[in-house]
């Protein structure tokens, strides 16, 4: 669920090799695109197919109606992609600094990773940024958003999704097309998690009633995330104390094994207790500063923006509203949601002390 900037890409100041590979993907993408309402009267669509795509359907309209979201035209059409994964995400870091390494592109400004439609490609780039001494991550993405440049069409990737992880990709990619600070990747990518993940939830209580089946994996869904965002930002803050000493760097290198063995464990050991966690996969990947600030994009402080949600009366509408009003205003958006989250909790206390 990330935001390529393909369309950053292909204007900005990029080889030429890899403008003209990017554009000639994007255009085949555009190309394919067959409205969702003609592509559903298709006489051998499975019936899960099918469910699948009504859904979306209904989450266009609530992101638009309910939500008042910039919806435009995206996601009501689909685009079959002629490949096992869409794009190929290389993120890297610092190998004694949890900083990510960013690209520039014009229009979008400074992105904390970059999307390759060939695994070989992002395989070499990856190599040279290893040779300059930098960590190193490449994950497959299934969507993008082109923040509302162009129509986004369903891609057919995403039909593989269950119909709850669907919903929350739809609703994450339509935030893009609504709100995107220039140069700020790991706050769009989160609160468009929260969003996403909110979303899901609401969605599903008004299509389906509260306590249903699907409402009840949304709020699960949703609670994992959180619990993961706890996790990661605490493993974070572990890492950034260590690089943080005056030691030698390769003290530091063999230091951050111990802290990245040491979570692992912990977090082993909570899924233990939750094995169909959706982030229970954790414990076994092998970590790097770069796979960690992969995970601290799309997950950072997302209890900031739980605790406005609550501190607008649990009105998702009203929260999005309060995070847009407060980063129109410029400065770092985290510290703007920040300063918008105690300003609310003041508000909160004097008025218990007016009715006390």
């Amino acid at each position: 669920m990330v935001m390529l900037g393909i369309l950053g890409s292909v204007i900005s100041g990029c080889s030429p090799f890899y403008v003209i590979r990017a554009a000639y993907e994007e255009g085949k993408i555009l190309w394919r695109r067959e409205p969702i309402p003609e592509y559903l009267e298709k006489p051998d669509l499975g019936a899960e197919i099918h469910d699948k795509l009504n859904l979306v359907l209904a989450v266009r309209e609530y992101a638009r109606d309910v939500l008042k979201l910039n919806v435009g035209g995206s996601y009501s059409s689909y685009s079959y992609v002629d490949r096992p994964d869409l794009t190929y995400i290389l993120t890297a870091a610092p190998r004694t600094e949890l900083r990510p390494y960013t690209w520039w592109f014009l229009i979008i400004g400074r992105v904390p990773y970059k999307g390759y439609f060939s695994k070989e490609d992002a395989a070499a780039a990856a190599k040279e940024l290893e040779d300059d001494g930098y960590d190193t991550n490449i994950r497959t993405s299934a969507a993008f958003s082109t923040l509302g440049w162009f129509d986004d069409p369903l891609l057919s990737h995403l039909l593989r999704y269950d119909k709850v992880t669907l919903a929350e990709v739809v609703f994450h990619e339509l935030f893009h097309n609504t709100l995107y600070v220039k140069g700020a990747g790991a706050f769009n990518e989160s609160v468009a998690n929260f969003v996403g993940g909110r979303s899901a939830i609401d969605f599903f209580r008004d299509r389906f009633g509260a306590g249903s089946a699907e409402h009840e994996r949304a709020i699960r869904a949703w609670e994992e995330e959180l619990e993961f965002s706890e996790f990661i930002g605490k493993l974070a803050a572990s890492l950034d104390e260590l690089y943080a000493r005056k030691i030698p760097e390769e003290e530091k290198l063999r230091l951050r094994q111990e802290v990245f063995t040491r979570g692992k464990e912990e977090w082993s050991e909570w899924v233990t207790q939750h094995p169909t966690h959706r982030f229970r996969n954790f414990s076994k990947q092998s970590l790097n500063n770069a796979v960690i600030v992969h995970y601290m994009l799309y997950l950072k402080n997302l209890k900031w923006f739980e605790a406005l949600y609550e501190a607008e009366g649990k009105n998702l509408v009203r929260a999005i509203d309060s995070i847009r009003e407060a980063v129109a205003k410029g400065g770092e958006p985290f510290e703007a949601v920040q300063s918008l989250l105690s300003k609310r909790n003041n508000q909160a206390v004097v008025k218990t002390g007016v009715l006390e």
